[in-house]
């Protein structure tokens, strides 16, 4: 069994990830091995204590911060021979996404799935969630991706899951499950199929339609958050290498005019289509990056595949002319791999320049996922800007058109002495909003412990209902990451909220540790490492 690590300095550099929660664990312990797994999960079952798997910590909602003890996975990180003729690569769950993408890509394949962590987060992080990204537009999120997870369930019993073979029935949690639960989601099947309908992207509660479509279990383990099991073991598929790309830049005077050119853009099979709204363009034109006509409420960025360049640039060309009929202002082709980073690096302009506003004025990403059904988008994309208005709090807004999914980042003062109040408004609104509107409060990043107490505005109580007899099939004692996915007594959205200067200090060597993984987005950095150099004896 791994040693379980008490020191405060350590506990304080696993307190805080991404997001914005903060909680100094309870221990820290670092298996491995997968057999260390299964020896530290045995002593949890027998001493009930409470775990929380982490990878690299780079997860938004908080489902890797927490009081207990975190069992970080991130050691694991085995890369494994890419089997070509199989189209499929065997990993470490602390395996790093973009470190397994290049591994893949010298046999002319890809892992398909690229959140925009791509470069720290882990791969069993991204299970966790059932990740997603900028392609998920054509090639769908993490779960259609993976084929086997080797788990650990919470009485310490290890098996693998695979698509397409029968379930381990030597395993009691599962036992349990197919015999006291599935026959439950089997009479709710209506239910099911009518929660969240039309949303095309969702990570919130468990996978219960997709586990109704396709009865596999490992569909319902894929993003459940390490609530059912911790995975030590993940296979993926992966897909061949495109032959070439071409990207398009298309400005709209209108919301509706936008959306209806990224479902043209969804149904012309484009790879990617993102939305960069109009709080988006402001903050750009702020650096002195680019600058819109004023009369510009959002741009889209498209990202379209070919067998070779004439045909992506064909295919281009094609959506350039849906994009005028859809009502584009003015669209811009990138045909070369130099200009098509050149537009893309758009995209990825707010992170930087947001770092370097005011220090007071904190990015707090807890409105930060929602999808609604795709007709919905202008709707939601109006109202998070009037609750922001509404609140006096600036935000920035844009996501992934194609799938009318959104990512918000407002920003707080938290010089200001009502800076909390507004920010419990905001989220309180926006929850609102995006029920109203049939939507999920998770696109692609999970529930956490940010989103979980909210569950019930957004999902119906019966199938609430479902998540908890699920979760206790699996994990009757409540030792897997309790509070994620089904809430716990008195479990509040918003805890302690990193950035609030009313908090204790952290020790120094630890705070100093987290201000170096945010400022240079080192997630993939092992915390104890970072700490050890400064803190603990040889």
């Amino acid at each position: 069994m791994p040693q379980l690590i008490k020191d405060l300095v350590v506990r304080a550099a696993y307190s805080e990830g991404a997001g914005i929660a903060r909680a100094v664990p309870e221990a820290v312990a670092i298996p491995r091995t997968p057999e260390e797994v299964v020896a530290l999960v045995r002593w949890a079952s027998g001493t009930r204590a409470a775990l929380i798997p982490r990878g690299s910590g780079s997860g938004m909602a908080g489902g890797a911060v927490g009081d207990e003890i975190i069992v970080d996975l991130s050691r694991q990180r085995d890369i494994h021979a890419v089997n070509a003729a199989a189209r499929s690569v065997a990993v470490g769950p602390g395996a790093i996404r973009d470190a397994v993408d290049a591994v893949a890509q010298r046999t002319g394949l890809r892992l398909p799935v690229d959140p925009s962590s791509s470069a720290f987060c882990t791969i069993g992080g991204m299970v966790a969630t059932n990740a997603a990204g900028a392609h998920t537009l054509r090639y769908g999120p993490m779960r259609r991706w993976v084929r086997a997870l080797d788990c650990v369930f919470a009485d310490g019993r290890r098996a693998v899951v695979r698509r397409g073979a029968p379930p381990p029935r030597n395993v009691v949690a599962v036992n349990r499950f197919l015999e006291d639960v599935q026959p439950s989601i089997a009479t709710r099947s209506r239910e099911i199929a009518a929660a969240h309908a039309g949303v095309l992207k969702d990570s919130s509660g468990y996978a219960l339609r997709d586990f109704t479509q396709s009865g596999e279990l490992i569909d319902l383990l894929v993003g459940s958050e390490g609530t059912l099991a911790l995975f030590v073991g993940v296979e993926l598929a992966l897909a061949p290498v495109p032959g070439a790309t071409s990207s398009l830049l298309a400005t709209f005077t209108s919301l509706e005019h936008a959306v209806g050119a990224a479902v043209r853009a969804r149904d012309a099979g484009a790879s990617a289509c993102e939305l960069l709204d109009r709080t988006f363009l402001d903050v750009v034109a702020e650096a002195g990056t680019i600058r819109f006509d004023a009369h510009v409420e959002a741009v889209l960025l498209a990202e379209v595949e070919g067998d070779s360049a004439s045909s992506a640039n064909a295919t281009a060309r094609s959506l350039q002319e849906a994009f005028e009929e859809s009502g584009a202002s003015s669209v811009r082709l990138a045909l070369d791999a130099a200009t098509e980073h050149d537009l893309w690096s758009l995209r990825h302009a707010a992170s930087p320049i947001l770092n370097r506003l005011d220090p007071a004025l904190k990015s707090m990403q807890f409105i930060e996922d929602g999808a609604v059904p795709p007709e919905r988008l202008p709707d939601y994309v109006r109202g998070v800007r009037r609750a922001l208005d509404s609140t006096g709090i600036r935000g920035v807004i844009f996501g992934h058109a194609g799938d009318a999914h959104v990512h918000v980042n407002p920003l707080v003062d938290v010089r200001e002495a009502d800076w909390r109040a507004r920010v419990e408004r905001l989220l309180d609104d926006v929850v609102a909003l995006t029920a109203s509107l049939g939507g999920t409060l998770s696109g692609e990043h999970g529930d956490g412990r940010l989103r979980t107490p909210l569950l019930s505005r957004v999902w119906p109580a019966s199938l609430l209902e479902l998540f908890a007899q699920i979760k206790n099939a699996f994990d009757p004692d409540c030792i897997l990451n309790p509070g994620v996915k089904v809430p716990v007594a008195e479990q509040h959205a918003l805890g302690e909220i990193k950035y609030d200067p009313s908090l204790t200090s952290l020790p120094a060597p630890a705070r100093a540790a987290l201000d170096a993984v945010e400022r240079e987005r080192a997630y993939d950095t092992s915390r104890l490492d970072m700490v050890s150099a400064t803190h603990l004896p040889d």
